[in-house]
């Protein structure tokens, strides 16, 4: 599986490409942001760690020209720690955020979260958590073989995080697939049908161990 670093922290880079190479990753990396455009072009890599604040072309940008023609995962990796930055990221079209200084345990694991994410989107459309299956293409869920019944938000709402599991969605993408438009207010919506989520597919919905919510940010589902 190929990987691209851009980052232009010449330190972190090396560690991260002995790192990855040693766990059988191929490793591709850019200093800078029009270099790490150019780089996707030719390496077209399976998955992308990219900083924010890099020279040239900054990250969010990378991330959008990106977008333009890959579905690759992309991992940001940002000493950035606020939440404003983090859902510019992701709203560009980023899959998850890592904030510096990390464990390199945790970073490895939302790489195998979103290889996993990515063998989902291209096997059969049924995905599974805990004792619930969602049947993208009948567009039914049931749990422990038995049919649930989903209001037709709460339907959206579950697709597509199913859509994509093991990424961090955020509140403003939910509102804009779920109602059309990013400019409608959330005013406690989304938590409210979110919690009927819960109750209707976890075990215990007041500890949830699939149905996730990112304080700040949005939510995600855990497959496992």
């Amino acid at each position: 599986m190929k990987i691209l670093i851009a980052d232009d922290d010449p330190q972190l880079v090396r560690a991260l490409r002995i790192t990855l190479a040693a766990h059988g990753y191929e490793v591709a990396a850019a200093p800078d942001g029009a270099a790490a455009v150019a780089l996707a072009a030719q390496v077209h890599p399976d998955v992308v760690l990219l900083d924010l604040g890099m020279p040239r072309l900054d990250g969010v940008s990378v991330i959008e020209a990106l977008r333009g023609w890959s579905s690759a995962p992309i991992l940001v990796v940002s000493g950035r720690t606020g939440s404003a930055d983090k859902v510019q990221a992701l709203d560009a079209g980023a899959d998850d955020y890592v904030t510096k200084p990390f464990q390199i345990d945790e970073l490895l694991a939302r790489l195998r979260a979103l290889t996993r994410r990515r063998t989902a989107a291209s096997a059969e459309p049924v995905v599974s958590f805990g004792d619930v299956e969602v049947d993208l293409t009948a567009r039914t869920a049931s749990r422990a073989g038995s049919r649930v019944h989903l209001t037709p938000t709460e339907w959206r709402m579950l697709e597509f995080l199913a859509r994509h599991p093991g990424a961090l969605v955020t509140r403003q993408t939910l509102l804009r697939e779920i109602w059309g438009s990013e400019q409608v207010s959330d005013s406690g919506y989304l938590r409210l049908y979110m919690s009927q989520l819960r109750k209707k597919l976890e075990a215990d919905p007041s500890h949830p161990r699939h149905l996730l919510t990112e304080q700040g940010m949005g939510y995600r589902l855990m497959l496992s």
